[in-house]
């Protein structure tokens, strides 16, 4: 029976680890649903609760590492200067990438660009508060705690193909999500989830997972105007999308459930392979 709950080592298996995190990230939902609908009903505004978000999530990561005995930090946050440039090095890849996607679409003939008379500065800045909690947000879940402990438990390749699944599927709810979008959506999602592990497993850090995932939202979305993950946002520019299949502009959805999107995530995915990554 001992062997069921502890390890070789006589730690508490990584499982058993991975089921607390989930039953604790259940019982948050009991205090943050009650707390959140008071601030709203306060007139909090919209985007102040990503905040309050990300906050609920890492009070649940940090009860985990402590029975654990390793400090808040030890799941990717050692912050510094090595954190900051990798965060800096992954935004500018995000950036990069989803630029990449969408010209691409538009030399397949899937979109035309024009500026939209409404943007700001002020816009462009508001997208990237929202998007970085919305990365720290995903990424603590997705690629912290739990990613960590299956890779432990197992190896990084099930830690991969278990979360990129889980991350995958937790979008299908997501509006515009059916037919072919649904098809395509997932699979960049699926290999989007395996690019970010990869950065993780390259740098142990969350640093520059989280970079990615802001770089490629914000221009996506408040840069280049395109709805994100099927969610509108008002960008720099006003994509208009031209008479051509959904697998190649990625529809309503926006670029990620374009055949494009894919094509840059497996150069990506190539990239950090052949990289022999930066763990401290």
């Amino acid at each position: 029976m001992k062997r069921l709950f502890l390890d070789n080592d006589n730690r508490v298996r990584n499982g058993w680890w991975i089921a607390l995190f989930l039953v604790l990230m259940l019982a948050s939902r009991f205090l943050y649903t009650p707390v959140s609908r008071a601030l709203q009903a306060a007139g909090t505004p919209q985007a102040a609760l990503e905040l309050l978000r990300f906050g609920f999530l890492l009070g649940v990561t940090w009860i985990c590492v402590r029975l654990r005995k390793e400090p808040l930090s030890s799941i990717g946050f050692v912050l510094g200067r090595r954190w900051a440039r990798e965060f800096g090095v992954g935004a500018f890849l995000g950036l990069a990438t989803a630029v990449l996607a969408v010209v691409m679409i538009w030399a397949a003939g899937g979109v035309r660009l024009q500026l939209d008379p409404a943007r700001s500065v002020g816009l462009l800045v508001y997208g990237l508060y929202i998007f970085l909690f919305v990365a720290l947000f995903e990424e603590t879940l997705f690629r912290g705690f739990v990613f960590q402990r299956l890779v432990a438990g197992t190896n990084a390749w099930v830690a991969q193909l278990v979360l990129g699944l889980v991350f995958a599927s937790s979008h299908w709810g997501n509006p515009d999500m059916q037919g072919a979008t649904l098809v395509w959506a997932s699979l960049e999602l699926f290999l989007g989830a395996v690019l970010l592990g990869l950065a993780y497993l390259r740098t142990r850090s969350l640093a520059m997972p989280v970079g990615i995932h802001l770089g490629w939202n914000w221009a996506q979305g408040y840069l280049l105007g395109f709805d994100v993950s099927g969610f509108a946002h008002a960008g720099w520019f006003r994509p208009q999308l031209l008479d051509r299949p959904e697998w190649v502009t990625g529809g309503a959805f926006g670029p990620e459930a374009s055949v494009f999107a894919v094509v840059v995530d497996l150069a990506l995915i190539a990239i950090l392979w052949k990289w022999k990554g930066s763990k401290p």
